[in-house]
């Protein structure tokens, strides 16, 4: 296994200062004013990107060429557009299955994180040095697992908004509803990415990753790279998703239909 002396971190938000403040090893925390400086240096060593994703342009712009190979993105939501358009779609790429409540809180452990990409095996071996769990697991297997966590983001951020609820109570009070959710979510997935995934045994992972971070208290965000991305899709695709557009308009984030 690859072993790292250091790791630099773009953004000091909640993810990334959580993951400074755990590492075992020495990390150059870069932040919006300050720690540029640490990507002067010659390729080869991760980059952990934890900006969120409405930052991702302004800090790609920032990081030398020589150095994009080294990008790790952490990011929740479907961004294998945004690579696409600019040549980072081999990049290494993590879904980080814990919770930071807030910016200044510890890790909240989870489920097992699952990454893939060049530097996937050095990325795992740090985070399990942090007792974190974490899985490397090929492109295609990322896909689905990508699929699954977005799900997670979409339906639980949506209900805990929608009801004023933690991810625990949402499970709690309104299972039924996260059913329905799910099922339409995956049936856009399905058609949009080409991922294939039984909703039966998801919902029990769903279930338990809540579970697990029974005090988290999710939102409606990111919305181009989440909820929304699943209101053109099923649009783009002709499929029915009353379930979820329902949510959206009692949450107050789509208006009422006139």
């Amino acid at each position: 296994m690859p072993v790292l002396s250091r790791v630099t971190i773009l953004g000091a938000g909640r993810v990334g200062g959580a993951l400074a403040a755990r590492s075992p090893i020495p990390v150059a925390l870069v932040t919006r004013e300050a720690g540029w400086e640490a990507l002067d240096g010659p390729p080869g060593e991760p980059v952990v990107v934890a900006v969120d994703n409405a930052g991702l342009d302004d800090a790609l712009a920032r990081v030398p060429p020589a150095r994009r190979p080294d990008l790790v993105f952490v990011q929740n939501g479907v961004l294998e557009p945004w690579l696409f358009a600019h040549g980072l779609q081999d990049s290494t790429r993590a879904l980080l299955y814990f919770a930071v409540p807030r910016r200044g809180a510890a890790i909240e452990p989870g489920g097992t994180s699952v990454l893939t990409g060049p530097h996937a095996e050095a990325v795992a071996t740090w985070l399990r040095a942090m007792d974190l769990p974490v899985e490397v697991v090929a492109r295609e297997a990322f896909a689905a697992a990508m699929l699954e966590k977005l799900l997670w983001n979409c339906a639980f951020g949506l209900l805990c908004q929608r009801f004023a609820c933690t991810v625990g109570e949402a499970l709690e009070r309104h299972d039924e509803l996260l059913d329905a959710l799910v099922h339409e979510l995956l049936a856009v997935g399905r058609a949009a990415l080409g991922v294939d995934v039984d909703a039966a045994p998801l919902l029990q992972r769903l279930r338990a990753y809540s579970r697990a971070i029974a005090s988290y208290r999710g939102a409606v965000k990111d919305w181009p790279w989440r909820n929304g991305w699943f209101v053109a899709a099923a649009a783009e695709h002709g499929i029915a998703t009353p379930t979820h557009l329902g949510l959206l308009r009692e949450a107050g984030v789509l208006p009422a239909p006139t």
